[in-house]
């Protein structure tokens, strides 16, 4: 079962302004990648449903978290039918992320109040995910749906959409800049945010500075 109900986690998303996006089919890697992104201040985390057995890899990151990371908000990405959003939920998934608009899985994340945020490509989309319950509406991906210009176009007949863009965005005080001057409520970093180290390592400790280092670009906005 969720331990963190829709509202809190639109709100901590809000409030973070960053949802790191990462898959790794090593357990041990994705609790460095969760604790690294936690001392940097990020508290709301998406784990991707890229790989074989993922659902196993995140049923036990998420004990790992309730037990040792306990403010963490914990959701699962790539979802993009009803029946996975089912698993996910079963395993105790906190919110779920798609690429795309599925009807079915809102239906099904709304029987349990669980939080979703569907991937759209167009202001029809992100009207009609809003219809179907969606709180943050997730743009994917973001720099080739039209980048921070489509947010602000899009907030302008729509001031109370939520959007989250996802794919593109990189943690430099530049480009963050952008995304949440157009009216982004947070943005999702994937690949760009972790970084690796001359032995193709991660290196959590820098990893750490650059969630670090958006947070701070995204208050200091605010």
């Amino acid at each position: 079962m969720a331990r963190f109900n829709r509202i809190e986690v639109a709100l901590m998303a809000k409030q973070t302004g960053i949802v790191p996006v990462f898959y790794h089919a090593d357990l041990d890697v994705c609790k460095k990648i969760v604790k690294a992104c936690f001392d940097g201040g990020a508290r709301v985390f998406e784990f991707t449903n890229r790989g074989d057995f993922a659902h196993e890899v995140f049923a036990e990151l998420l004990k790992y978290t309730a037990k040792e990371i306990p403010e963490i908000i914990l959701g699962i990405g790539s979802v993009l039918d009803p029946a996975t959003a089912s698993l996910y939920i079963q395993n105790g998934t906190n919110f779920i992320v798609a690429p795309i608009l599925n009807p079915e899985v809102a239906k099904v994340c709304n029987r349990r109040k669980i939080a979703w945020m569907p991937g759209c490509g167009s202001v029809s989309e992100i009207s009609y995910a809003e219809e179907l319950g969606a709180e943050i509406v997730k743009i994917f991906p973001a720099t080739q749906v039209g980048g921070p210009e489509f947010i602000k176009a899009v907030k302008g007949p729509m001031p109370w959409s939520n959007i989250m863009p996802t794919g593109g965005v990189i943690p430099t005080k530049e480009n963050i800049t952008e995304w949440i001057s157009a009216g982004a409520y947070c943005v999702g970093l994937g690949s760009q945010l972790f970084v690796k180290n001359e032995e193709g390592e991660y290196d959590y400790e820098k990893i750490t500075e650059a969630v670090a280092h958006s947070i701070q670009v995204i208050n200091e906005l605010r």
